[in-house]
């Protein structure tokens, strides 16, 4: 009798316990648009998703992981293509992302709060060329998938290129030491 009340109670127990459920991140109509300031002016693009999934549970996100791919960055706001390509070709090389050696960049979430009012706070972290830190962002649910906005200190992971942190006597040469990611995330179906 013992072991059948057992069996009752687990039973019970599991219809109870909710797992989370994982959502593959559709990698073609996700985005993540990336801006970057300098003085007199700023440069912007995009990236992108190269894969990820969301781990959700009782509609909160509980888990998930985002891989970047750094070899597809582009420049949108450069016409000329000749300059375009330098820029993107700069951003490529060693003095800022160098994708030869670090192809992709990935957001960790670790733990995340419940939703209010169709928005929450991911923490997990983040790693750019083979450097991890620390990262909390609020996130908004979107439709079927949701939206973020990270501002991210390069000078963290080794980013150096027109630095102040870095470098001294760069005068209007210098790039803002924060670069933004506005994410928009789309699940597969």
């Amino acid at each position: 009798m013992n072991a059948l009340r057992l069996f009752s109670m687990l039973l019970l127990a599991s219809t109870l316990t909710v797992a989370a459920q994982k959502y593959e991140i559709n990698t073609e109509k996700s985005v993540v648009k990336w801006t970057g300031n300098k003085i007199g002016g700023s440069h912007n693009g995009l990236v992108k998703v190269k894969s990820g999934y969301f781990e959700v549970k009782k509609n909160n996100i509980v888990g998930g992981n985002v891989l970047i791919d750094m070899t597809t960055i582009t420049n949108s706001d450069l016409k000329d293509e000749t300059y375009n390509k330098k820029l993107v070709g700069h951003l490529k090389s060693e003095d800022f992302f160098g994708v030869e050696k670090f192809p992709t960049a990935t957001f960790q979430i670790t733990k995340a709060s419940k939703f209010a009012n169709g928005k929450a706070t991911l923490t997990g972290s983040i790693t750019i060329k083979g450097k991890t830190e620390n990262i909390t962002v609020d996130i908004v649910k979107k439709g079927d998938g949701y939206a973020t906005q990270l501002k991210v200190d390069r000078s963290k992971f080794d980013v150096r290129y027109g630095s102040k942190s870095f470098f001294d006597n760069l005068g209007d040469k210098v790039i803002d030491d924060i670069f933004i990611l506005d994410i928009q995330i789309v699940f597969k179906e």
